[in-house]
């Protein structure tokens, strides 16, 4: 457009109602900038913006960029755009062009590999980008269009060592938040040579992916075991440290550290914080534990309690085992003794105060018993193939000399004799339901200090109740706190009724909250319990395989969507009986509804038989490694039970999936699933609503678990029978296609021992691959139908998750029964 390039830009807004700029905006000197925009218009792309003769030459990228050379994505040249866009994150109003939520996804600079003006001209357009997420070279070719009015080019990644397969790894996937928080590292033209050194692959390149630095990493936790694994020489084992895990962001010249539940402990440990810009990183995430050594080398936790206490920290000494992020590259990807090769590089001359937790080349039952023999607490087993997850994991395990775990203080006992302070802890854990279940007392391990001290800290929780489920033996003589306080205490063993014996104090933990206090129970090693990670990732037989012939999804697109959406999947399987629907036909060929394990799924598990023993056990999908097993072997559908497998005879939600028949218009579903939401109200139910990945709504109560299969199904019935007697014209309460035409069956069968229904962000096996998306009430009337969301495009729905389903709460039914006249 000569004269005046964002003509048309401007010709398309109205900048009294949207935010956008309208011109403006700075160029650098000496470098050309770059953003992508992820932009949730009427359907998500990606907005690619390169800065040339002062404004922002644009493409819209629908897929999102990709680092494999194979994928050639669309981009669709649009108007130019002002420099100014590029600082644009907000919301477009309704009714404006481009409606919809703008974020940007990434930026940085690019350097033309050619002649820019020569390469934009002619149709090809070759550059190396230098951004949060985006690195290494690219090309921008111009295709022959058949007659669109906005000109189609492609965005390919051209080969260099940023290349990743788009089997191991989807940027736009794995990557998807903003990189505004991260503008204070922002890459600069100035970082290019230093870029370009790396592309060469120099001997000091780091492996792992490019990545923009998170604000927040959750660390791997590791599993209490009952014995060493058989296969030891897959494992490298290290001291457990008896101290507070700690983990460090780094991020130029700023040093943060942090718990393990996030707390910000920077201002306590400035010693730490000081010495590790001396390690000369340039932003990364270290993670380790943080004890106080004794006069024998040994760490002491009783001193590193007393350390905090006394706010006298200099003695206190980082030990770094792990590199999950280090220098712009994400590691976690990495087998763990890659990164730990990192690390120990690293910490080659390290200050004093920071440490590298070195494995040992023995035996483990050797080193096992040299720990104990020191005192030590145990030891720290891990896979040496196993990536870093963010979560506990069996690929991480704990082998401990003694029993020793966290309590909640829930009261204690006067002093005898000359004894001050108190006599004894009365120790809690929570149980299965919630509640704080005693656990015995300590008495031992504390000294006159201490005694004094927490003394003190008793007395301002004082409470005047028992905070504990049920009576103890000490009842009479007890004084009860509130439960606040986080006690460590090692022990002999447990008792038939749940105490603890030979109980020794060793201090109050402040980096572990109260609700996580459960009882520690060992799980028993055995191969497929210690195999190598559960991270979402396997080998993939025949990943060419069409599975749905009305779109061209595969089979690995299949797996890869699992992989996506495991960790919001497996809370809604969650310790329940789970049967699965497998196609390995593709959807348009015959099914199998499958309730019983019938061939190798690794990581799958079968229940207990005992819960319905007139059948073959039923299948439990406990881990992300499990739900890519089992789509491994074509399985499209999890379907789950309306209990979970600790209480299997009493349903802890009630379901009514909307079943609409022929010729009931969307409209009328999203009617249809407030009147249910509107009834449940009344009866004094919170509901919740998902989209059945097919044609119509769930809506789920999540319930105490109070009563039987048969009264919850019943009363699940008369609640259909109430709708269809009031709203005739809408609602019927027999099932069967004949009896649904023209209206809506709000299924209640589903409420029946043994019964499922899809669970929310399952695929659904049906021309589409829909999927079941949880939503708001709010979002109900937006929504324009129950297959809206595919595993093509549920990337769109992977920044809500599971929030609109965060007040799910149990409640109970006897005053809902009540005021529907329902007779038990």
């Amino acid at each position: 457009m000569p004269g005046d390039p964002l003509k048309l830009y401007r010709s398309k807004r109205n900048f009294a109602i949207t935010s956008e700029p309208a011109e403006g905006g700075a160029t650098k000197a000496g470098a050309l900038a770059f953003v992508i925009q992820k932009h949730w218009a009427s359907r998500l792309h990606y907005d690619f913006r390169l800065e040339l003769d002062g404004t922002m030459k644009s493409w819209a990228v629908p897929k999102g960029p990709s680092y494999d050379p194979h994928d050639k994505r669309m981009a669709v040249q649009v108007e130019d755009h002002p420099m100014a866009y590029n600082q644009f994150e907000g919301v477009i109003p309704k009714g404006q062009y481009g409606a919809g939520k703008v974020m940007i996804w990434d930026e940085g600079t690019w350097t033309p590999l050619e002649d820019a003006h020569k390469g934009y001209r002619e149709g090809m357009l070759k550059f190396e980008l230098h951004g949060h997420k985006m690195h290494g070279r690219w090309a921008l070719i111009r295709i022959k269009g058949n007659g669109e009015k906005q000109v189609p080019w492609l965005l390919i990644k051209e080969k260099d060592s940023f290349v990743r397969p788009a089997t191991e790894f989807s940027l736009v996937d794995e990557m998807p938040d903003s990189v505004v928080p991260l503008r204070a590292r922002a890459v600069s033209a100035a970082t290019a040579p230093a870029a370009r050194k790396a592309d060469r692959k120099s001997s000091g390149a780091l492996p792992g992916v490019p990545a923009a630095l998170p604000g927040k990493l959750q660390p791997q936790l590791a599993t209490l075991v009952d014995g060493i694994p058989a296969n030891a020489a897959e494992w490298s084992f290290e001291l457990k440290f008896d101290g507070y895990r700690l983990l460090a962001r780094v991020d130029g010249k700023e040093v943060r550290l942090f718990t393990r539940n996030g707390h910000d402990w920077t201002h306590k440990l400035q010693h730490l914080a000081s010495a590790i810009p001396k390690l000369k990183l340039e932003s990364g995430w270290l993670d380790g534990e943080i004890v106080v050594l004794d006069d024998k080398g040994l760490p002491d936790f009783q001193a590193l309690q007393n350390a905090f206490d006394s706010s006298r920290t200099a003695n206190i000494v980082y030990y770094i085992f792990d590199a999950p992020f280090l220098n712009g590259r994400d590691l976690r990807g990495e087998p763990l003794e890659t990164r730990r090769a990192i690390a120990h590089a690293l910490l080659a001359k390290p200050p004093a105060a920071l440490r590298f937790s070195e494995s040992f080349d023995a035996q483990p039952q050797d080193l096992l018993a040299s720990a104990c023999r020191m005192g030590l607490e145990g030891l720290i087993g891990k896979r040496r193939n196993a990536t870093y997850v963010m979560r506990r994991a069996d690929s991480w395990i704990k082998l401990k000399c003694q029993q020793r775990q966290e309590f909640v203080i829930a009261g204690y006992t006067d002093p005898q004799g000359a004894r001050t302070g108190f006599g004894s802890l009365l120790l809690a854990v929570h149980g299965d339901k919630g509640k704080l279940d005693y656990a015995g007392n300590v008495g031992t391990g504390f000294d006159e200090k201490a005694l004094v001290d927490l003394k003190k800290r008793l007395d301002a929780l004082a409470a005047p109740a028992s905070p504990l489920s049920g009576p103890t033996e000490l009842d009479r003589t007890a004084h009860w706190v509130k439960p606040s306080l986080v006690a460590e205490v090692s022990f002999g063993d447990w008792t038939r009724t749940g105490r603890v014996r030979h109980a020794v104090f060793h201090g109050l933990r402040a980096d572990k909250p109260v609700k996580a206090i459960v009882r520690e129970r060992p799980k028993e090693v055995t191969p497929m319990e210690v195999r190598p990670s559960t991270e979402p990732t396997l080998r993939v037989t025949h990943p060419e395989r069409v599975i749905d012939a009305s779109t061209g999804l595969t089979k690995l697109d299949l797996v890869r969507f699992y992989g996506l959406v495991a960790p919001l999947l497996l809370v809604h399987l969650k310790a329940r009986p789970v049967s699965l629907v497998r196609a390995p036909a593709g959807v348009q060929g015959e099914l199998f509804f499958q309730k019983h394990l019938e061939g190798s799924m690794p990581g799958v598990k079968l229940l207990d038989t005992a819960l319905d023993p007139a059948h073959p056990a039923y299948l439990e999908v406990p881990t992300a490694r499990a739900v890519l097993s089992a789509a491994q072997m074509n399985v499209v559908e999890f379907h789950t039970w309306n209990a979970v497998k600790s209480s299997i005879d009493k349903p802890d939600r009630m379901t009514f999936d909307l079943d609409p028949g022929e010729g009931v218009a969307w409209k009328s579903m999203q009617k249809a699933a407030h009147l249910v939401r509107a009834l449940l109200n009344e009866l004094g139910l919170a509901s919740f609503v998902k989209t059945s990945g097919g044609k119509g709504l769930h809506v789920v109560v999540p319930l105490k678990k109070q009563h039987d299969w048969e009264t919850t199904k019943s009363f699940s019935q008369a609640i259909v029978q109430h709708l269809a007697r009031t709203i005739p014209q809408l609602f019927v309460a027999k099932s069967g296609p004949k009896n649904r035409v023209g209206k809506i069956f709000p299924d209640y069968l589903r409420n029946g021992f043994g019964a499922t229904t899809a669970a929310a962000w399952s695929a659904r096996a049906r021309p589409g691959l829909g999927v079941s998306i949880p939503l708001a009430w709010d979002e109900v009337d937006s929504v324009r139908g129950g297959a809206q969301w595919t595993i093509a495009n549920v990337h769109e729905r992977l920044d809500q998750g599971n929030d609109p389903w965060k007040d799910y709460a149990p409640q109970g039914l006897s005053r809902a029964m009540k005021l529907l006249d329902f007779k038990l």
